[in-house]
């Protein structure tokens, strides 16, 4: 049997009540649901610093949870294309809001 959900409602991630789609706590188990908007598991600097050090080897990408693109960028770190990339990547992370950040890095 499945329940009918509204727009505004969705599941809680623990306890599988129907809760307010906005809420960031459930109100039956108190499993918090979501990351605040301010709060980050990754860091953008974090991010930028392994981009400008290590990014000729894809640290940054690993960091970023994006293992694929990582093991790219260890292939090809002999040609030094990944460094140049890395310090394009790093410039770009520290030039972002921590909301598009997050939204972008920190998909659930």
């Amino acid at each position: 049997m499945t329940t009918a959900v509204a727009q505004n409602e969705s599941f809680c991630r623990d306890c599988g009540a129907i809760i307010q789609a906005r809420a960031e706590i459930c109100p039956k188990c108190g499993i918090r649901q979501r990351t605040p908007v301010g709060a980050s598991s990754r860091n953008r600097t974090s991010a930028a610093l392994f981009a400008f050090f290590l990014g000729g080897l894809g640290a940054h990408k690993f960091y970023l949870g994006q293992p694929g693109l990582g093991i790219l960028y260890l292939l090809f770190c002999w040609t030094f294309i990944p460094m140049i990339v890395g310090l394009i990547e790093g410039i770009v992370y520290l030039s972002m809001n921590d909301a598009s950040f997050a939204a972008r890095y920190d998909a659930a």
